[in-house]
């Protein structure tokens, strides 16, 4: 196992207890959505922006990476510049709720604003590491579309999009974190078959700090990771599968956090055209459990669907 697994993995467990009590002394508690399940009403007062933790150790340990690789220093520092600039956007989105003690933050134009302006500067610092980035391969193909300046339009359109879409995924415990496991693990396979050893290293210490996380996270959740992780998360997602040009694979490794964007985005047209609704509730994961499956086993039907559309995407992106 990565060396760099196992130090994310430690460093996050080591900060957690802390975190949540540092938390729980400022009462910075997760605000609960007045229309969301009754049953979450008793997670009222979760110590948010856990992301913290995990955050740091991915950055400590890409530090550390640095130095040890310096062959691919530039990579890692790509890395944390994608893990810290959308992680700001979900820290002040945070601290914005536990401050006004209600579930709104930053405004979705401020923070749509934001995501687009990192996500152009990951454009940029991308094409000056790589010389040839505007295209898009083509799976079971040698085939590539080469999109050029159009391009710059797409790493906005995904980044944005994912980020908001594992932010999504993020309503019940161990759910938002089980999956990105799987997520980041595929993607480490992949990054190894492409003999890409920076991207390996990253998915490695994403994975190890979040099996660190999912320990204080999973039903009953101690602690949740706010937008501080979640918006971090789909960034960084995102970056790894333009980095390795892997962007339709990842429309099957991604798929969870397309089908819980995609439940929003449906309810919300269906109810201003019909005046009902097609879910139970929106997104998809509260539909399951409105529908009698309840948390703990519709996170474990989402972790089966993440593993097969992952495993799907795996070969995608390797053949």
């Amino acid at each position: 196992m990565n060396l760099f697994f196992i130090l994310s993995f430690i460093l996050t467990v080591l900060m957690l207890p802390s975190l949540i009590k540092y938390l729980h002394k400022l009462k910075f508690g997760q605000a609960i959505r007045e229309e969301g399940p009754q049953s979450h009403a008793a997670k009222k007062g979760t110590p948010t922006m856990g992301g913290i933790s995990f955050i740091l150790a991915i950055t400590i340990s890409l530090i550390i990476a640095a130095i040890v690789d310096k062959t691919n220093a530039v990579y890692y520092f790509l890395f944390i510049y994608t893990t810290l600039s959308f992680s700001l956007i979900g820290y002040i989105d945070d601290m914005l709720i536990v401050v006004k003690k209600k579930n709104d933050g930053l405004k979705p134009r401020h923070k749509l604003f934001m995501q687009i302006g990192f996500s152009i500067i990951f454009y940029i610092l991308l094409k000056l590491i790589y010389v040839d980035v505007d295209y898009i391969d083509l799976p079971l193909t040698d085939v590539n579309i080469n999109l050029s300046i159009v391009y710059l339009l797409f790493v906005v359109f995904w980044q944005t999009g994912f980020s908001n879409a594992v932010n999504l995924t993020d309503g019940l415990d161990g759910l938002a974190t089980s999956v990105t496991i799987i997520t980041s693990l595929t993607f480490a396979l992949i990054a190894y078959k492409e003999n890409n050893t920076a991207v390996l290293t990253f998915c490695l210490i994403i994975a190890g700090s979040l099996v660190g996380f999912l320990l204080f996270n999973k039903k009953p959740a101690k602690i949740f990771m706010g937008d501080t992780g979640s918006l971090a998360l789909g960034g960084m997602l995102a970056a790894i599968s333009i980095i390795l040009h892997k962007e339709i694979a990842f429309l099957f490794i991604g798929l969870v956090y397309i089908l819980e964007t995609a439940s929003v985005m449906i309810q919300v047209a269906y109810f201003k055209k019909t005046g009902k609704r097609i879910f139970k509730m929106s997104p998809l994961h509260h539909h399951f459990e409105l529908s009698g499956y309840g948390e703990v086993k519709t996170v474990w039907i989402f972790v089966v669907i993440a593993s097969v559309s992952c495993s799907i995407g795996y070969l995608i992106g390797v053949l």
